[in-house]
């Protein structure tokens, strides 16, 4: 970022007011640079921290680069390293200026004492101007040759830094043979690291256009080099020690024998200090036993005790960090880790995001032997004052008891849950009971007798309401008051802002009504007609769903709705077993800490189009404040689907709508109003059953036998848009977050443009091609996404679109958001169209 303007810089004693006093500098420097008086040194040092201090607060000192360089003729190590710092500051950004250091840079690359000469050379390769690589090659051939190691261990990193500035001129000059040389003959460790560093990094960029330098990254993992680098190892430093062992994780052993060799030779390592390096030597012996089952089993039983320790000791941060690797460990082998689960155990002053990482590792833990001791802990938590670590301490009992673990004491536990009066201690346990009744409905009688207590108007939030619904829908038979309470939710139901509430109150209702009809007729009829109001797609679908499946067959809608079911044996990871692999090979790096492969957050394409400052101008998407949730007679936007790539909302959808088991296939329809929506499926299936579709009518209390026909509607003009439309990325995000979606709708692709979207820009083209623009994509097959903007042609009122569009299923998932709403149908057309006309 540039430095503030010394205009608008108030002034004080300890900068210039004006130019002046740099003026005053510059004539001060002059003096003193041809003088030799004893004490003249002292006065440089004066002005040179003048010189340093006024830079480093960004004032603009260029101007006396000049006599700084005449000053520098010198002996004083001191003044040699505020000159370098200086003269690498402003020959970046003045390259002329750097020409003037050349001579005396130089000079002091043959200088008599090692430290001047390897500043010298330091700051002659950090200047990174094209223009004078050929200054650099001379003084670098010294200097890897110099007697002394600090000037060679510079010369090694001067050695990348031109190739990173001219990589022809460093392969010229045949620096990369001559690093093999020094790191295989070289007495100091230092060097032979930075030589290693340096020809992985070569050597990998130079891989792909020449097959020499293929063999020669190749030879790096050979055994000769190999052999010598670990012989080596204790005399290197920690960086260093990494360094090796991450090239020693590479390296393929020819035999068991030479793997019991390699982890001999490494043993000691595992008791460094050092996190780091106890981290890369685990690395190392993982991945050299993957093949040897027996003894990668024995592999963990050593490597428990230093990641432990190292846990125990430590900031917080680095305790994490063990923590993370600790975890995928105790996930790939619980059974290893049990008999110390105590060492999970949360400490009050440790940070939330180390307690989190330990609740889903004493769940990983748990087994028959200590389950009691582990939820015991557990039930200890959920008073904590940190709601979000009493709430996963609670979840953690779930899962516990979901494992087949003690669940008749567990059970006890999460119902003495529901009656704490605290909010979210009874949401978490409600969301819990729903999943147990699933796993275990021989519970039913018990658990039923406690929910039935609790009054829905004091579950807020949407999961924890959706559970409640659902064992009012699943166990009404049971519970006396289950249609009256399901009454009263359809009566509040525009006031509900949750889709998944409203969802699971469609199923329920319906549930209530196979089981006790008489009570639950009214209310069913209320739902139905709430839901075909329902401006959320889904709802919308499924009310629609529900109510041809009565009109058709009311037996038959049992049987969809309400079927025979069996308990759930396995409940659904979120993690892949193919992900957690791609992890551990990837052991000792941020994959770990991140929980996600590499890939996941270095792969622009993966990432999703709002995660790149270079593509929006740096655009961000804060979450909606409470204020700007809409209500459910509108739509609920959720403004967050914005920071989720395409995978990860099919994630979360996924659980969302199978909580109840049932969902509803998408419709392409809007309708305008309920009793339009109804008349129109009574015409058109008046045919085949008019007298079911009138008695339906007629049960549900909806009263449309009698309702006229619609007229038919009017066709929209067609709607012109303009083919220079501008929008920026900011207006675009404000906008998307303040308006309400118009339209939700999924579209097919054809063949021909599923064959086509290979890459996103083939979509953008065709897309501006009609007047649709496209702000921002990413995604990578089969999953892309894609923001839109239109503009009216006659008037500047915008529609916005995001598309999400998965090529395996041909579908494209679309949500509209306009200015003007009433033209939200007649751009959907047009969006639909030109959808529709994209191919090869």
């Amino acid at each position: 970022m540039a430095p503030p303007a010394q205009a608008h810089r108030s002034p004080s004693p300890s900068q210039p007011s004006g130019k002046g006093e740099v003026s005053d500098l510059k004539s001060q420097l002059r003096q003193l640079a041809g003088s030799r008086a004893p004490g003249i040194d002292d006065s440089k040092r004066e002005l040179f921290k003048k010189v340093i201090s006024y830079m480093t607060i960004g004032i603009d000192v260029s101007a006396v680069f000049g006599e700084m360089v005449m000053c520098s003729a010198t002996s004083d190590i001191v003044l040699k390293k505020m000159c370098y710092l200086y003269v690498g500051n402003y020959a970046k950004v003045n390259p002329d200026l750097a020409l003037l250091t050349i001579n005396f840079l130089q000079r002091d690359c043959k200088d008599e004492d090692p430290m001047i000469r390897g500043l010298a050379l330091r700051s002659l390769c950090s200047l990174r101007v094209a223009n004078l690589v050929e200054y650099l090659v001379g003084p670098l051939g010294l200097g890897l040759k110099d007697n002394n190691s600090y000037v060679r261990t510079v010369a090694v990193i001067g050695v990348l830094k031109l190739y990173h500035i001219s990589a022809p001129t460093c392969i010229d000059a045949d620096f990369p043979p001559t690093l093999k040389h020094l790191m295989l003959n070289d007495p100091d460790p230092q060097v032979v690291a930075n030589c290693l560093s340096a020809l992985q990094e070569i050597w990998s960029l130079e891989a792909s256009t020449s097959e020499e330098a293929s063999r020669e990254r190749e030879a790096l993992i050979s055994k000769p080099v190999i052999y010598y680098l670990l012989n080596r190892i204790k005399e290197f430093s920690e960086w260093a020690q990494c360094l090796v062992l991450e090239l020693v994780a590479k390296y393929v052993p020819l035999d068991s024998n030479e793997i019991f060799d390699i982890m001999n030779l490494l043993e000691d390592r595992l008791q460094h200090a050092n996190g780091a390096v106890v981290l890369a030597t685990i690395k190392v012996f993982l991945h050299l036993t993957l093949s040897m089952t027996d003894v990668h089993q024995q592999v963990y039983e050593r490597i428990k005790a230093p990641l432990l320790t190292l846990v125990s000791s430590g900031s917080p941060e680095q305790s994490y960090a063990v923590l993370s690797h600790l975890h995928i460990l105790v996930m790939r082998a619980p059974f290893i880790f049990a008999s110390d689960y105590k060492h999970f155990y949360c400490q009050y002053n440790e940070p939330s995001y180390v307690k989190k990482l330990k609740l889903e590792m004493l769940t990983a833990v748990a087994n028959e032997s200590n389950t009691y001791e582990i939820v015991t802990e557990l039930c200890e938590y959920a008073a904590n004052v940190d709601i979000p670590i009493a709430r996963e301490s609670i979840r953690a009992v779930g899962k516990i008891a979901l494992q087949q673990y003690d669940v008749n004491a567990i059970v006890d536990r999460l119902l003495q849950f529901l009656e704490m009066e605290k909010d979210y201690v009874t949401a978490e346990a409600l969301v819990l009971v729903k999943d147990l009744l699933r796993k275990y409905p021989q519970w039913s009688h018990d658990c039923i007798a406690v929910v039935g207590s609790i009054s829905s108007q004091n579950v807020q939030e949407p999961k924890a309401k959706a559970a409640l619904i659902w064992m009012l829908g699943e166990y009404s038979q049971d519970m006396q008051d289950a249609p009256y309470i399901l009454e009263s939710l359809t009566e509040n139901w525009e006031e509900e802002p949750s889709a998944e509430v409203r969802l699971h109150l469609l199923t329920a209702v319906m549930k209530c009504f196979f089981k006790r009809p008489p009570e639950t007729q009214k209310v069913l009829g209320a739902a139905l007609a709430a839901g075909l109001a329902d401006f959320h797609q889904d709802v919308h679908d499924r009310a629609l769903f529900y109510y041809r499946l009565l009109q058709y067959n009311v037996s038959v809608a049992e049987r969809v709705v309400n079927p025979p079911k069996q308990a759930v044996s396995v409940f659904a990871d979120t993690q892949s077993s193919e992900i957690k692999d791609r992890i551990f090979d990837e052991f000792n790096s941020l994959s770990v800490v991140y929980q996600k492969p590499s890939y996941m957050f270095t792969d622009k394409d993966y990432r999703g189009p709002f995660e790149f400052s270079d593509e929006l101008g740096n655009l961000s998407i804060a979450a909606e404040s409470a204020d700007n949730v809409v209500p459910a007679q509108g739509v609920e936007a959720n403004d967050k689907d914005l920071l989720l790539s395409t995978s990860e909302k099919e994630e979360i959808r996924g659980p969302t709508f199978n909580v109840s088991g049932y969902s509803a296939p998408l419709y392409d329809s809007s309708a305008a109003s309920v009793q339009s929506e109804l008349a129109i499926i009574s015409s058109t299936s008046a045919g085949s059953a008019p007298s079911s579709s009138l008695a339906i009518d007629d049960l549900l209390g909806l009263g449309l036998s009698a309702a006229p026909a619609p007229e038919p509607a009017s066709v929209p003009p067609s709607l012109k848009l303009n083919s220079k439309a501008i929008l920026d990325p900011g207006t675009f995000q404000q906008k998307w977050r303040q308006l309400p979606i118009s339209l939700s709708q999924e579209f097919s692709l054809s063949p021909q443009g599923v064959a086509a979207l290979t890459t996103p820009q083939a979509l953008l083209r065709h897309m501006q091609g009609h007047s649709i623009h496209c702000i921002a994509s990413g995604g990578h097959s089969p999953n892309f996404k894609f923001f839109f903007f239109a503009q009216k042609a006659e008037e500047s009122s915008n529609f916005l679109v995001e598309c999400i569009i998965n090529t395996s299923s041909a579908k494209a998932q679309v949500k509209i958001k306009a200015d003007d709403q009433s033209t939200s149908q007649a751009f959907s057309d047009v969006f639909q169209s030109a959808l529709s006309k994209f191919s090869v």
